[in-house]
């Protein structure tokens, strides 16, 4: 069991007795469980086990795709249906979509209700549960429409994560990678020589990722300056992520931001803040790891588009979070749409 302790919340890991004393200490009027069919299946009978409490489930579809308006307005009704009032709590047992969505809806529900996130994947345990963003997606672009809320709870449980097929792990790890570049180069050096990614010690690795964006977070909670350099690798890891969203083969978001990591690694190198060393280096385990998928970083022109509509942006010009040195970052630097092209170029090129 480890906990880190926020400025407004505690981390528990592997703890159900802290999630059982906050739970008590809340002593909300009625209690709503968001899932999906995955966490309904696979996680919901065991959070029942140290819940007294009759309580009330709230089913939505998993994917990206189902993170909008029009999935809240079902959830928000479902809430009002149901008798929810002001002393409610909602727990969001799920990935980063139940997350980001649940939280929302929480937050904006008679101007906000309380609620708990028990993230059940890798990627929203080390990533979307941590640091109090919530939101949904806005006409296929991610994360448009939100808000910064922090939850009564953040509760992690590894025994989730014996769920979760295997793209489900790489996923999350691509954000264990983002921390290690950005803020730690002995984690990346270490995370980026690991094989067997399935059976690693994820309680002591989790907590160390979670610490290192915590840490970001509490510096700049609003995303004024600091907290940027966590979108490493998003800017058009988020891009090909939504281009793709709507196909017959989406990518995961640690898929994307995989793809995003290599190039912009590459405009890193570009404007003379890595090594090539460095550079070869990054794209080099990172494609070992993941995969060469170059069928993904297409058309230019199109994703360069996409990218306009980054929340980063200032005054029409997109602005990357790039790295310093390896594990050091920096941010709101502007790159040329030349130089974001021969980045998606030397994704693609052969190994």
């Amino acid at each position: 069991m480890k906990n880190i302790l926020c400025k407004n919340y505690e981390i528990h890991i592997n703890d159900w007795s802290a999630f059982q004393q906050v739970y008590k200490k809340i002593a909300p009027s009625t209690t709503f469980i968001l899932v999906d069919e995955n966490t309904e299946k696979y996680c919901l009978l065991h959070l029942l086990e140290y819940i007294e409490d009759t309580v009330q489930i709230i089913r939505i579809p998993s994917g990206e795709q189902n993170k909008d308006l029009t999935t809240c307005q079902v959830v928000w009704t479902k809430l009002m249906q149901n008798g929810a009032d002001r002393h409610s709590l909602i727990i969001n047992l799920g990935g980063g979509v139940i997350g980001d969505l649940g939280g929302f809806c929480a937050a904006t529900y008679m101007r906000g209700i309380r609620f708990i996130q028990m993230p059940t994947t890798l990627l929203s345990q080390v990533d979307a549960s941590v640091g109090g963003k919530l939101g949904v997606d806005l006409l296929g672009f991610k994360n448009m429409v939100g808000l910064i809320k922090d939850p009564d709870g953040v509760f992690i449980f590894t025994e989730f994560l014996l769920t979760l097929p295997g793209d489900q792990m790489r996923s999350g790890y691509a954000e264990l990678l983002k921390h290690g570049l950005i803020a730690d180069k002995n984690v990346w050096e270490t995370l980026s020589k690991n094989t067997g990614i399935e059976s690693l010690d994820y309680e002591n690795l989790i907590y160390e990722s979670v610490l290192i964006k915590k840490n970001v977070t509490e510096q700049d909670p609003n995303e004024k300056g600091l907290r940027k350099i966590l979108n490493f690798g998003h800017t058009i890891g988020h891009a090909v992520e939504s281009y793709w969203m709507d196909s017959r083969t989406p990518l995961l978001h640690g898929e994307a931001v995989a793809i995003g990591l290599v190039s912009e690694a590459f405009l890193s190198y570009r404007i003379g803040k890595i090594t090539e060393n460095e550079l070869f280096d990054i794209r080099n385990s990172i494609l070992r790891l993941y995969g060469h998928h170059p069928k993904f970083v297409k058309p230019a022109e199109e994703l360069i588009q996409i990218m306009g509509h980054d929340k980063k942006n200032h005054h029409g010009s997109i602005r990357f979070a790039l790295l310093d040195s390896v594990g050091h970052a920096c941010y709101d630097v502007h790159v040329e749409n030349g130089a974001i092209e021969e980045s998606f170029l030397f994704y693609k090129e052969k190994i």
